[in-house]
């Protein structure tokens, strides 16, 4: 399970989807399966999150890796360019970028 904490040393990588509300869930499901067969059991994956807004027109998805190194490794695969064409074809664009967790609050 990701942790969002400033103190680790992970590589976190936030990638929003953009799509319709027609794709929304054929689009989950895609990504499911990504993550579920594939992403979780390359190394250095961490853990990862989907999240889907209200109106069902983008998914943001937090994923954690051990460095940089092992999350672009992934993305070269020839499975995980495959999954990329599939998981294109379902949105209007998407975007992986890589963050340093700078700060975290608490109640």
């Amino acid at each position: 399970m990701p942790t969002i904490s400033s103190s680790s040393d992970f590589q976190t990588v936030i990638t929003t989807f953009e799509m319709t509300p027609g794709t929304c869930y054929d689009l989950l499901d895609e990504l499911k399966d990504a993550y579920e067969n594939f992403i979780r059991h390359q190394p250095g994956f961490i853990g990862a999150g989907l999240h889907v807004n209200d109106a069902q027109t983008r998914i943001a998805n937090y994923s954690q890796w051990r460095q940089r190194e092992d999350f672009l490794a992934m993305l070269r695969t020839d499975e995980m360019r495959a999954r990329n064409r599939r998981i294109s074809a379902l949105c209007k664009g998407f975007e992986p970028v890589m963050y340093d967790v700078v700060d975290t609050y608490g109640a």
